[in-house]
């Protein structure tokens, strides 16, 4: 769904949970255009040389941006690290290491000997971070990302440091997510879909979920989601957030799903001022 500009710059963003210690809300975004300057400087994700770790049984492969706290960023289903949005990568990379990564199977990455699943995509991200040359990282997880970054959180939790789950679902076996079901299921049966977009669907439809395991998840969580999101509606994330204690839950106002594609300052800076906030005491 496309919306003119003036429609989707503006995000009205609601504080709906947080726990003791929340200093307030993310700022409200009125433009979302980059100021003047060089604030944030022009970035080209697929001028970014490609370099490969060997983690896990699998070569996968990233880019890194940007200097200070490490930042991974796990990207969604179908896609690779060149359809990351450069705007956004951009606001990360003005503040933090940005390392961005295709996953098994897609893009320039290996494919490994065994069928994904989306607790290993997160096996895959826990043992990538310490090659990456850290004990643990901040993650942004979007769509499947988001799913993958809930497995790394609940299965390795020493990896993870604050983390942003975009467009999220606990599952995709619930009403709410009928089309992205039904969808998931016809790209697994189509042949002429690129295999690894076929095992990430499979993986997808085999998951069983973390509706059980939020209440275990404690770290401060950032959940974010467009009120137009018809594929992971917002009400999924409403009760994520009332299951993750430590949880802080962003709307923006008529975007759709994985809405950082459409205003991707507005994501980016909400998502900087979540990671730059003071969470103790």
């Amino acid at each position: 769904m496309t919306f003119p500009l003036h429609e989707v710059v503006i995000a009205a963003i609601i504080l709906l949970s947080c726990t003791a210690g929340c200093i307030s809300a993310p700022p409200p975004v009125t433009n979302d255009r980059a100021p003047p300057g060089t604030e944030y400087p022009p970035l080209s994700i697929r001028e970014a040389p490609v370099r490969y770790a060997d983690v896990n049984g699998v070569r996968l492969a990233y880019r890194e941006f940007g200097s200070g706290e490490p930042l991974l960023v796990i990207v969604g289903f179908g896609a690779t690290m060149e359809q990351a949005n450069d705007t956004a990568i951009s606001v990360l990379a003005a503040h933090y290491h940005v390392f961005l990564y295709d996953h098994r199977g897609m893009g320039h990455s290996g494919t490994g000997n065994e069928t994904p699943t989306i607790p290993m995509y997160a096996d895959d991200a826990a043992s990538l971070i310490p090659a990456l040359g850290h004990e643990s990282m901040h993650v942004y997880g979007t769509s499947m990302g988001s799913f993958i970054a809930q497995e790394l959180a609940l299965n390795h939790p020493d990896r993870v440091r604050k983390m942003i789950l975009d467009s999220s679902a606990y599952s995709i076996r619930v009403p709410e997510t009928r089309y992205l079901r039904d969808y998931m299921e016809s790209v697994a049966a189509d042949t002429a879909s690129p295999p690894g977009t076929r095992d990430e669907a499979r993986a997808m439809l085999a998951w069983n979920g973390t509706e059980d395991r939020l209440t275990a998840l404690h770290k401060d969580v950032l959940l974010v989601v467009g009120t137009e999101d018809t594929i992971t509606p917002p009400a999924l994330s409403y009760q994520m957030a009332g299951k993750v204690n430590g949880s802080w839950l962003v709307r923006f106002e008529g975007l759709p799903h994985a809405g950082g594609d459409v205003a991707p300052v507005a994501y980016g800076r909400t998502a900087v001022h979540f990671l730059q906030m003071d969470t103790s005491g």
